[in-house]
């Protein structure tokens, strides 16, 4: 029998090494967790702008941040903190912030602070004073700046709700946020997490990706972290109300969809775009909360990541409620905050 020409033998050879790679790719996602290095390149700001480039992860990492406190209006004193309503900038919009400073000396260096981002509410429903405030009440009872943003275009803050997971505005908000908090002179700029609920979920994660050096994230309830998630686990959120066709926020989308099509896990573009393909330089510690039975964001988002997590460095951890829905109120809201400040003290203090 004569031997197999040589060159198909090769061919054969390749495809199935190919194989092995992309079978291994999928099985083991952390070894593509770094941040795709060659994409970046070719579509990184440095580079060529390119449409919807502030989306990205890359084009988030690379940019600045600057912004600076305004002034602190006092609206409330409790034993342990003093509420102010204040504001900072953002890429030249005033976003308005609920802040919270601990009574007593200040430590050296500064206090630890908390960047708390709301999840999704109606931005003409959104109010400052009234959304979360059993959440910050109990992290600033427990010797923490906590910073609860006004994303933008919600209560009075400046600016288009954008929305989170097809924009990178939030983030944006969020990190300037960080900015101005390392900037006041009372906070220590190396002490500086940030907590998200719901849609915040996705923000936090992002910014995350964006500021690998911050220390210590918590999300509670959160979604929409591989984008792929999105369409597999779906939001069943009563309350959310889509933009009408002739809004700004519609518009881009239409922009987007038109520049890159919806996302589609294999498409350059939209590979820059989740925050799991981008943790292998993330230095900080992730906690996650999640109720068993949610009914507006399934447990499977937060166990999803949880798995993701698991096969990369980075300190993580996800606790599990048998109830308390999507807020996770009732008996497991205490646990849930114990929980929360514990992880804030490990990782901030």
């Amino acid at each position: 029998m004569s031997p197999l020409p040589r060159k198909p033998i090769i061919g054969v050879i390749v495809l199935i090494l190919l194989a092995l790679v992309g079978f291994f790719l999928i099985v083991h996602p952390a070894a593509n967790l770094s941040p795709l290095s060659n994409l970046s390149q070719t579509l990184s700001p440095a580079s060529t702008p390119f449409p919807f480039q502030e989306l990205t992860i890359p084009y988030l990492k690379s940019r600045p941040y600057q912004s600076r406190l305004g002034e602190l209006e006092p609206v409330a004193a409790h034993t342990n903190y003093t509420a102010y309503l204040t504001s900072y900038d953002s890429d030249g919009l005033r976003i308005n912030a609920f802040l919270t400073k601990p009574s007593g000396d200040e430590p050296a260096g500064g206090w630890p602070a908390i960047v708390f981002v709301h999840g999704y509410i109606s931005p003409t429903l959104y109010s400052t004073l009234e959304k979360y405030a059993d959440y910050v009440d109990y992290l600033a009872r427990n010797g923490f700046v906590v910073f609860k943003i006004d994303l933008r275009s919600h209560a009075n803050s400046e600016g288009t709700a954008s929305g989170a997971y097809y924009s990178g505005d939030y983030i944006i908000d969020t990190l300037n946020a960080r900015t101005a908090l390392s900037s006041s002179g009372f906070v220590n700029p190396d002490k500086v997490g940030l907590w998200g609920h719901s849609m915040a979920g996705n923000i936090v994660l992002r910014s995350l990706a964006a500021a690998p050096d911050i220390p210590a994230v918590v999300i509670w309830a959160g979604a929409v972290y591989t984008y792929s998630d999105m369409r597999e686990y779906g939001i069943n959120d009563n309350s959310y109300r889509p933009p009408t066709a002739d809004t700004l926020r519609q518009r881009e989308r239409e922009k987007l969809r038109a520049a890159h099509g919806d996302f589609n896990l294999d498409d350059p573009f939209w590979q820059l775009v989740p925050a799991t393909n981008f943790l292998g330089s993330v230095k900080g510690a992730i906690q996650i909360h999640h109720a068993v039975g949610d009914p507006v964001v399934s447990i499977d988002y937060s166990r999803n990541l949880n798995k993701i997590l698991d096969q990369t460095n980075i300190p993580h951890q996800l606790i599990e409620y048998p109830s308390g829905g999507h807020n996770i109120t009732g008996a497991n809201f205490t646990k849930a905050m114990a929980n929360t400040v514990e992880f804030f003290h490990d990782h901030l203090q």
